[in-house]
């Protein structure tokens, strides 16, 4: 094991994997082959005639901005402020019905064995994360990182590997999967039965419908688009606030579009192209592989993708990716690698479904500067501290 992180300590990638608490599975990687040295660090001087020039620059119009480094065939969107949220027409909003989803997200009852709620996966303190590497409330493989749920309603599918094509079939997924709240329709209007305060609720956000699944999961849905972000330091720049990013912080942004290649897959105001991407991390072949996307769709090309997360506050829901074994710096320090290639072995030499690495990763040459002011930048997507109250929840009979 030793022989092997030795062998990649030179690029980086054991690096980045040693800081992410993964070594053991460098034996079973390499480096990637175009490894360039990293570029000369600038001087104090230099460094402040750049940033005098940024601010001109990126104080500016977004429109007027450099174009940004991406891959012929990338259909890139500009960074900037979150839309409005958009409630869909087969579930309107309502003051009442978010009200009820708010309730039902923080109420463990919604489960039979009363132990899990959303928010035990999706706590608002931790950036609506849960804080742990993987989320297995009853030992599922592959086990994988819980995502947030900040900003979901901007998503396009859920679930690392889009297995949900809307906000409510993902509520519904976690509401009643045997390997996580285990739940159904009998026990959830069971519970509505058991409590006048509930069906007063229930009444209220679906006047004159009887309680089901199907509004139960409309609420929370309902509920979660109301989760929204668009309140950091980079909210605030890009609305004019121009010093509302440190110096640090503009660099980072700068090398974010541009040097770093960032906006190849995590662009537009979300910060993610709702796309699947191949970053060499499924295991393949192991008793801990994660086909990812594969499993939905069963197209080879999908062996090993996972959607690309949103970086809006990234720096508040470590550990992170979806195997949730990385800290920031150690994801700054593997992409500026160009990540992990897995090799084949003899026997995988023709296998079909052996996963293939995103042609976007690639070794940067970035020096330690530049990875520190990307991960400056990154940390003026941080949201302020979630001021959500724990509701009341309506008494059973």
């Amino acid at each position: 094991m030793r022989h092997a992180v030795n062998r990649l300590v030179g690029c980086g990638v054991a690096a980045g994997l040693m800081l992410a608490g993964v070594v053991p599975w460098v034996a079973d990687a390499r480096a990637d082959t175009g490894r360039i040295e990293s570029r000369p660090t600038r001087s104090l001087d230099e460094r402040a005639e750049l940033v005098r020039r940024l601010r001109q620059t990126y104080g500016a119009d977004s429109a007027g901005w450099p174009a940004p480094t991406v891959d012929p065939g990338v259909a890139w969107r500009e960074l900037g402020c979150l839309p409005k949220a958009v409630h869909p027409e087969a579930n309107p909003v309502n003051p009442a019905k978010v009200a009820l989803g708010r309730t039902l997200f923080f109420d463990a009852r919604l489960s039979p064995s009363s132990k899990l709620a959303c928010v035990s996966c999706h706590e608002p303190t931790l950036g609506w994360a849960d804080g742990r590497p993987i989320s297995e409330p009853r030992g599922a493989l592959p086990a994988r990182n819980a995502p947030s749920t900040l900003n979901v309603g901007f998503q396009p599918a859920l679930f690392w590997d889009g297995r949900a094509p809307t906000l409510e079939r993902q509520a519904e997924i976690a509401l009643t999967n045997g390997l996580e709240m285990a739940s159904n329709e009998q026990h959830v209007v069971g519970l509505f039965d058991g409590s006048p305060s509930y069906r007063a609720l229930y009444g209220q956000a679906f006047p004159g419908e009887p309680v089901t699944l199907e509004g139960v999961v409309k609420a929370l849905a309902c509920f979660e688009r109301t989760v929204v972000g668009g309140r950091s330091r980079f909210d605030d720049f890009m609305r004019g606030e121009v010093m509302a990013l440190a110096d640090a912080e503009l660099l980072g942004l700068d090398l974010f579009r541009r040097d770093a290649r960032c906006m190849n897959c995590h662009h537009g105001p979300l910060f993610s192209d709702g796309l699947y991407h191949d970053l060499g991390l499924s295991f393949y072949g192991r008793s801990n592989e994660d086909r990812g996307r594969y499993a939905v769709t069963r197209v080879a090309g999908d062996v090993g993708r996972f959607r690309t997360p949103s970086l809006r506050n990234v720096t508040r829901t470590a550990p992170l990716m979806h195997t949730g074994t990385f800290r920031l710096r150690g994801v700054l320090t593997m992409y500026n690698a160009g990540m992990v290639t897995v090799k084949r072995e003899d026997f995988e030499r023709d296998d079909p479904l052996f996963p293939e690495k995103s042609s976007h990763l690639r070794p940067l040459g970035l020096n330690r500067q530049d990875l520190a002011d990307l991960e400056a930048f990154l940390h003026s997507l941080e949201e302020p501290p979630a001021a959500v109250g724990r509701p009341p929840l309506p008494a059973l009979k």
